[in-house]
């Protein structure tokens, strides 16, 4: 521990000596939790593996199967891309830094990884957006949902949500790239992220702080409130139907996608409130809060989805046939 520490404080005092542009950043981890990161990295590391292979059977069985080319299960499969480059973006450099100590990123790599990883996830939550119009059509308009979700329509749908993502989230990279980080270049963190290198940067950072706010709120939080009034829509046509068995068997098709958003947006929020306001909350809290989104998500989707649809799950053994074959 002492070894890593005297490595650090001399990475810092050569550092102060350099351009206030540092050609690498130096990734902490887990503050406080150093000792632990090998026992860490074993969880890691299953559920990033989990991660892989649910999504690409999810992406082979909807790929190989013409009664799953439906508008629903194509926006799984944009999800499941997204959650494949989120979680590779971050976890590959993390496990080389839980393993062999490999603290450095090169400058640009980090910033490369600050617009992979924020881009990404804001398609991932258009993604949820629009299977939550899928899924409204399906239940308040169901004569005309083949009429309006359209293939046509639902890759125009797909192409938009990737526009803003990129269109919103490109100029990050170049508002951390325009900032000195004259103080330090140590990131308090396993990944970059914008907001641990707003952190660092030793200058007027207001204005980026809330572009960023605004980005977040334009993205995610609006996908969130349009969520929840699809959802008060599909309620109320539900409890409207005539019997308690239709009732439950329309809301059965909506368990899986609610699942989901449950797992995906609660520890995002918390990761995005304790960054700008949870000042007094311990680091390690944050950055294992930060890791769940970015692991556990992409682990859990293919999982809610396999389990609770009963035509990815009987496609399941044909998967791994298939890989067995290839062997």
């Amino acid at each position: 521990m002492k070894r890593k520490q005297k490595h650090l404080m001399l990475t810092m005092s050569a550092y102060k000596k350099t351009d206030v542009h540092p050609s690498t950043f130096i990734l902490i981890g887990i503050p406080g939790l150093e000792a632990a990161h090998i026992w860490i990295s074993i969880p890691f590391c299953m559920v990033y593996i989990l991660a892989l292979l649910g999504n690409c059977s999810l992406l082979f069985i909807i790929k190989t199967d013409s009664s799953l080319q439906e508008p629903m299960y194509l926006f799984l499969c944009m999800l499941a891309v997204a959650d494949l480059i989120v979680c590779t973006t971050a976890v590959p450099k993390l496990l080389s830094l839980f393993w062999f100590h490999d603290r450095e990123i090169p400058f640009e790599a980090c910033l490369t990884q600050v617009f992979l990883i924020h881009s990404f996830s804001t398609m991932e939550s258009g993604f949820f957006l629009a299977m939550a119009f899928d899924r409204y059509v399906a239940i308040c308009n169901p004569l005309r949902h083949s009429a309006i979700l359209t293939h046509s329509s639902t890759g125009g749908m797909g192409l938009a949500i990737v526009f803003r993502g990129t269109a919103l989230l490109s100029p990050h990279p170049f508002l951390l790239r325009w900032l000195p980080y004259c103080r330090t270049n140590i990131i308090s963190h396993t990944y970059c992220e914008f907001m641990a290198l707003i952190k660092i940067a030793c200058a007027e950072t207001r204005i980026r702080k809330a572009y960023s706010l605004i980005v977040a709120f334009l993205t995610g939080g609006v996908d969130f409130i349009l969520i929840i009034c699809s959802y008060v829509l599909i309620l109320h046509t539900v409890f409207h139907l005539p019997s308690k068995d239709a009732r439950l068997k329309t809301l059965g098709t909506c368990g899986s996608h609610v699942c989901v958003i449950l797992v995906s947006y609660t520890p995002a929020f918390f990761s995005f409130l304790t960054h700008r306001f949870g000042h007094h909350a311990a680091p390690h809290v944050h950055i294992f809060v930060a890791n769940i989104y970015l692991l556990v998500r992409p682990m859990v989707n293919p999982i809610i989805y396999g389990v609770r649809t009963k035509k990815i799950w009987d496609r399941f053994p044909k998967f791994f046939i298939f890989s067995k074959s290839l062997k």
